[in-house]
């Protein structure tokens, strides 16, 4: 049935106004509504056409928006399968972690791909990876017996508690069932098993550092195992002695529940690197049971990627070593080719030295030429005799000469440089050789009782001093009032002092 409002939008593309309330809005007759054509046609007296049907036109169905999920997995295809979310305002940045969450619950994601998403530097990362083998991988059943006739010695060790691992007597048999078959599918696969302790679980915080029920020992890791007892729990109903004491003392909390031991059980895996998960317990429809040959992979990709880490630590020392070594080499390298620029430095200011005492000396002579013959020119010519002799002993070539007994006035100088070098310490600073230049480091007690290190060239010299002052001195007569006697005794002290530098 077409309406009067129907019938006006159809006629003239719009609604008619609203009256006024009071106003009589009954439908007016349609023969007093016409169109022209119609007023037309009935002015000619011919008999007007039917009205044509009315054609409704259904609308465009609306596009279905996408899904936060749907977003999220088409901006990861698009950047790569890494993005960093980072919001001008906080509050939006901390919704994504319940978003990403809720794209895992969303079954969306393709079976071959895992969403890690974390906090970085930068903001929220979140990543779309490749699903690990291991993860796709099929387990086999783990077969658990009906009645245990020969147990594992671990389980019989556990038996001999009055009361293991605090379970009740209701779940001890499916405990120690679970146990045995859990230790005979590792031990096929060539893991060690141990006995830990069979006394209660510590609190639920303090799990991790609770002393083990039994352990697994895979390729050099050892995992930790707890087995636990559920506890259901049931709202308390408060007696009257509880309501009497809480209303007549302050500080007295009625609790809000109770619990008791369930027939539910938990297994709590410790140690190493985590892959699919740390605990496993009863659930609805899977039992542990079913869950067991997760705990058997989880023990080996353990055991795996300790071995991994073993192996990259390996690596990583020979690599160190290596490097230390080459550093070793230029070090020495650098330390030589030092050595040998304060030695060249050294000639060059003893030449100049040389130099400058040899002109004087030149003009000396020229003066004593001058003067008459007689004791002021004898003592003269004996004093510039002298000082040539020093300056020749001062110059470099005189110097890196050979010493001789013969000759007491004679110094004993290094004519290379010692291919061996230790003090190396001012040129590298390593591992070996940090406790060496901080000694507070490792306390004054070993520092002080480090002894004092010597270069190798230095022992050298002094050994040949001691050596060469020893002879002299048993050769020098017993007078020590003397002249010789008080060489003779300086050469003693340079004995003693220089004997501590003796390796």
């Amino acid at each position: 049935m077409l309406t009067e409002a129907g019938q006006q939008y159809l006629e003239h593309g719009s609604q008619p106004l609203e009256q006024p309330r009071g106003v009589n809005t009954a439908p007016t007759p349609r023969a007093e509504i016409q169109s022209p054509d119609v007023a037309k046609i009935e002015n000619s007296g011919t008999e007007a056409a039917p009205p044509l049907p009315v054609q409704r036109t259904r609308p465009l169905p609306r596009k279905k928006a996408k899904t936060v999920t749907e977003q999220l997995l088409e901006e990861l295809a698009e950047s790569g399968g890494r993005i960093v979310k980072r919001e001008a305002s906080g509050r939006e940045t901390e919704k994504w972690p319940i978003r990403v969450a809720a794209a895992r619950r969303s079954g969306k994601i393709p079976v071959t791909k895992e969403l890690h998403a974390g906090w970085c530097n930068d903001g929220y990362e979140i990543r779309l990876v490749d699903t690990p083998a291991w993860r796709l991988a099929v387990l086999p059943p783990v077969p658990v017996p009906a009645r245990l006739t020969t147990p594992h010695p671990v389980v019989k060790a556990l038996q001999t508690h009055p009361q293991p691992m605090a379970l009740t007597k209701a779940v001890q048999g499916r405990a120690f069932r679970l146990i045995h078959a859990l230790l005979t599918a590792t031990q096929k696969l060539g893991y060690a098993s141990a006995f830990g302790t069979a006394e209660s679980a510590p609190a639920p915080h303090r799990r991790r550092n609770g002393p083990p029920h039994f352990t697994i020992t895979a390729q050099g890791q050892r995992c930790d195992f707890l087995i636990l007892q559920e506890q259901d729990r049931t709202e308390h109903i408060p007696t009257k002695k509880e309501l009497a004491d809480a209303e007549k003392h302050s500080w007295v909390r009625i609790p809000r529940y109770d619990t008791s031991p369930s027939e539910r059980l938990r297994i709590c895996v410790g140690g190493g690197l985590r892959h699919r998960a740390g605990e496993w317990a009863d659930m609805a429809g899977c039992p542990l049971e079913d869950q067991l040959a997760e705990i058997v992979q989880e023990v080996g990709l353990r055991g795996e990627a300790a071995e991994r880490k073993r192996l990259a630590d390996l690596e990583a020392a020979r690599e160190k070593r290596l490097q230390w070594e080459a550093a070793m080499r230029r070090a020495k390298i650098d330390f030589a080719e030092a050595a040998r620029v304060q030695h060249l430095e050294a000639q060059e200011r003893a030449w100049r030295r040389a130099t400058g005492l040899a002109e004087y000396i030149g003009a000396l002579r020229l003066h004593a030429q001058t003067l008459a013959t007689g004791p002021e020119r004898d003592g003269a010519e004996a004093w510039i005799a002298w000082a040539a002799d020093h300056v020749e002993h001062l110059k470099p070539a005189q110097r890196n000469a050979p010493p001789t007994r013969d000759s007491r006035t004679a110094r004993q100088r290094p004519t290379a440089v010692p291919a061996q070098v230790e003090p190396l310490r001012s040129r590298l600073l390593g591992p070996a050789d940090c406790h060496r230049a901080y000694p507070w480091r490792e306390g004054r007690a070993r520092a002080s009782q480090r002894p004092a290190l010597l270069p190798t060239a230095e022992k050298g010299a002094a050994q040949s001093r001691i050596a060469i002052c020893s002879e002299e001195s048993s050769s020098m007569p017993d007078d020590s009032s003397g002249t010789d006697g008080g060489v003779r005794q300086t050469c003693v002290t340079s004995v003693k002092s220089a004997s501590r530098y003796r390796p």
